[in-house]
């Protein structure tokens, strides 16, 4: 049985799709964010970054979410969510994997804990509306991918597409949100509908509704 490490709407989101979508054997652990647990002597013993999440597979223990969603992947190849070795859709898939981890991803951390980031308070707003910027320049370039694409990587759902909804779910409050990029709605708008992403998201009490279609249609960035 495998044992994920999480907090509800954290990075460990990714890998729960995963293990949830493939079937596996898992059990959710909770690292409680709100008591600072994720920096406890015992959870430091596993994942020495202090950060979430961790999965723990047999003696073996892996953190950082990428990381920890290829190893799913290449565990449980029958699943198809990660390309074949050697083909060139498996170079696009870790190109797509690592512009997602240390680009969006990067970028929204720093929107979300700005105070990281500078020793000046009155800054923070700054730094926020740059990282705005920051987003909406990294949603446009996956909305140009997703352009006659299913999926990120075309017609064959992977690893990548649960990792990006679970980022464009964090950059829902950003000042350019997914949702106005017209080919990257409607792309979140077909995943939410997804069993795997309602389930998962039920269980981890995300809230959906932002990605379905309403009579008020967005300001759509093309």
């Amino acid at each position: 049985m495998y044992q994920l490490y999480y907090y509800p709407n954290n990075a460990s989101l990714a890998p729960h799709f995963l293990l949830h979508h493939m079937g596996l054997d898992y059990q959710l652990i909770l690292v409680d964010k709100q008591s600072n647990s994720q920096k406890s002597s015992d959870y430091l013993a596993l994942n020495p970054a202090g950060r979430i999440p961790t999965l723990i597979d047999d003696d073996t223990v892996i953190f950082e979410s990428p990381a920890i969603c290829i190893h799913l992947c290449e565990q449980h190849p029958q699943h198809s969510l990660i390309p074949s070795l050697g083909s060139k859709d498996r170079a696009h898939f870790f190109q797509w994997l690592t512009y997602l981890n240390n680009t969006l991803q990067a970028e929204l951390m720093v929107r979300y804990y700005p105070h990281r980031h500078t020793n000046d308070e009155h800054a923070i707003p700054t730094i926020i509306a740059a990282q705005d910027e920051r987003i909406a320049e990294s949603l446009s370039v996956i909305n140009d991918q997703l352009k006659d694409r299913r999926y990120l990587l075309g017609e064959q759902l992977s690893a990548c597409d649960f990792f990006l909804f679970m980022l464009s779910e964090w950059s829902l409050p950003a000042q350019t949100s997914p949702l106005q990029f017209d080919h990257l709605s409607a792309y979140l708008t077909r995943l939410s509908s997804h069993p795997t992403i309602k389930a998962v998201c039920e269980r981890e009490e995300i809230d959906l509704r932002p990605f379905q279609p309403s009579p008020l249609s967005h300001h759509v960035v093309k």
